[in-house]
């Protein structure tokens, strides 16, 4: 029984110093950001503009502005949680296929962007580049399109502007849900700093809703995308099943394919 009682403190304390270093660094499970040095040149097909904003706590946040002097709107793209935005030349593309302009973003600490990172901060930086989107766009011009992790950014910018459309590509039903897929073990809902509610959003949002997602997602459980859905008032929301797709490279399959045809139409 004394040998029991020692193996159950022993686990215990291997709980507890685990459960510490899961809230301490979890920015580093959620977030695995790509720096790129200031210097650095993008390379696009299409005649671009690389631009900077300034945040109210001065961060400094770069983008760029793909410019195909399209006369239907432009994409506001929020990517995921890895990489920036020099690896978004295969969506530069397909914006220009259906003739967009097109804004890609990069977060805080990703790419040539600098800043302290919180949800708050990202939340509001969202705002700061719809705004100066609005500012060269119509309103009802533009395309919110998030993936994966950018999908909370989009969800959430959406429901509290009024653009043309909301393109959620492998979304989750929260980051707090999406935690306890992946970490099981701890209390999420008590360590988690970072929330983004979706599933809350998506009630807010006045616009249609695109929601694409492969059944086949190891990273983000195709059930989350349903149950994301599900939120999604009547008539205002449209899913697409990508049989047998991952997490990435659903441009591969048909069903994404008809998804942009749609969306973008």
């Amino acid at each position: 029984m004394r040998r029991v009682k020692k193996i159950g403190i022993v686990l215990f304390v291997i709980y507890v110093l685990l459960l510490g270093v899961t809230y301490a660094f979890q920015e580093k499970l959620i977030f695995i950001p790509q720096q790129m040095p200031a210097n650095h040149t993008y390379e696009f097909c299409q005649e671009f503009e690389e631009f900077w904003l300034t945040a109210d706590d001065g961060a400094r946040l770069n983008a760029v502005h793909i410019k195909n002097d399209s006369q239907k709107g432009v994409i506001l793209y929020f990517h995921g949680n890895s990489g920036n935005i020099s690896h978004l030349t295969h969506v530069a593309n397909l914006v220009t296929r259906y003739d967009y302009d097109a804004i890609f973003v990069d977060y805080r600490t990703y790419g040539k962007s600098m800043g302290k990172m919180s949800e708050a901060a990202i939340k509001k930086d969202a705002q700061l580049f719809y705004d100066y989107t609005k500012n060269l766009y119509d309103e009802h011009k533009i395309i919110i399109y998030g993936r994966s992790f950018g999908t909370g950014v989009a969800s959430g910018l959406a429901a509290n502007n009024d653009p043309y459309k909301l393109i959620l590509e492998s979304p989750f039903y929260s980051a707090v849900e999406l935690g306890k897929h992946r970490f099981p073990i701890f209390p999420i809902d008590l360590l988690s700093e970072y929330r983004f509610p979706s599933y809350k959003y998506v009630q807010q949002v006045k616009c249609p809703i695109y929601v694409i997602h492969g059944t086949d997602d190891s990273i983000i459980p195709f059930e989350q995308a349903a149950d994301l859905y599900e939120k999604i008032p009547e008539g205002q929301g449209t899913f697409y099943t990508v049989e047998g797709g991952g997490h990435n490279y659903l441009q591969d399959f048909k069903a994404f394919n008809k998804a942009m045809d749609e969306a973008f139409k």
